[in-house]
């Protein structure tokens, strides 16, 4: 392993606790992680209790890998647990998204491409269910977001330049506020509130640059929990994260973190990527029975020590 390369252990439980019993429930999970360019799954498994009757896995839409399960025994209590190892590579840095092209020549690019490959990007500028909102709207929500986005994205100014622009002002007058909405909570509202969670501030974010016609998407993960000494905790940490992914071409697909006003590097572990958290709701499906229900969700990341510290450790 590299110095360029760092491992990270992540387990992710996720439980529910029924009133009543549940006789039948079926559920529909995103929790394996992806691999790409800068990230490779290791290892990773899933634990369920009560056992499933039928588990399956398929790539879905999007290419994440998804599991279906079925747990047809009455059961007051729901449990999943997955475990997974991650290979994270050296991303990007700021410095080198110097120099990018104006953002208004991406734009058209995609608007006018025919080339398969990034018609396959393109689908990512039009709505979707959390975020209604894309170049042709006319309603004064989207009226009002494209403005926000234009402040950051000035004439001829460079895209990364103004993505990252406008990452660090989403982060600089909205505040992160656990209370202030929940899933159902629409971009708009969020706007006007100015606070909301890591979920509200990616789907902002997406708002704002569909509604200039750039290509964008949603990514869920985790980000590492432990700060860098002398460094302030993350904001997101002990829990499922989000933040957002914008295509360049020469550039590929480049990370935003609104929540943490960052370029996303090594201590973001990514699950899977969609329009919206719609696409990639960690858990979600139907049961039968259960009254109320009470969700507890816990999150641990630990980066794995380098093979050279764990050699000179296991010398000692």
């Amino acid at each position: 392993m590299s110095e360029q390369e760092i491992v990270y252990s992540v387990t992710h439980e996720t439980e529910y606790l029924y009133q009543r019993s549940v006789t039948l429930s079926q559920q529909l999970l995103h929790m394996t992680p992806r691999s790409f360019t800068s990230q490779e799954s290791l290892a990773h498994t899933l634990e369920i209790s009560p056992q499933p009757a039928e588990l399956s896995m398929r790539p879905d839409y999007f290419g994440n890998l998804s599991h279906w399960l079925c747990v047809s025994a009455p059961h007051l209590r729901l449990a999943v647990c997955a475990r997974s190892r991650l290979l994270l590579r050296r991303r990007l840095q700021e410095a080198q998204l110097q120099g990018s092209p104006a953002w208004e020549d991406k734009r058209d690019k995609l608007l006018r491409t025919a080339h398969l490959s990034l018609r396959e990007v393109a689908q990512f500028c039009w709505p979707s269910p959390h975020v209604p909102y894309a170049l042709e709207n006319t309603e004064a929500a989207c009226q009002q977001l494209r403005a926000y986005a234009l402040q950051s994205f000035t004439p001829r100014r460079p895209l990364m330049e103004a993505a990252l622009d406008l990452t660090q002002r989403i982060h600089r007058d909205f505040e992160f506020d656990s209370s202030a909405t929940t899933i159902s909570t629409p971009v708009s509202t969020v706007f006007s509130l100015r606070r909301g969670v890591c979920q509200d501030f990616a789907h902002l974010m997406l708002a704002c640059l569909r509604s200039l016609g750039l290509a964008c998407r949603y990514v869920s993960g985790y980000i590492l929990t432990t700060p860098p000494p002398g460094q302030p905790r993350m904001i997101g940490a002990d829990a499922s994260h989000a933040w957002v992914s914008l295509f360049c071409t020469g550039y590929g697909w480049v990370d935003f973190d609104p929540t943490n006003c960052c370029l996303v590097q090594d201590e973001h572990l990514t699950v899977a990527w969609g329009r919206d958290f719609s696409d990639v709701t960690p858990m979600r499906g139907v049961i039968l029975g259960g009254g109320e229900q009470q969700l507890q969700v816990r999150v641990t990341v630990t980066p794995e020590p380098a093979a050279s510290e764990a050699a000179a450790s296991s010398s000692l």
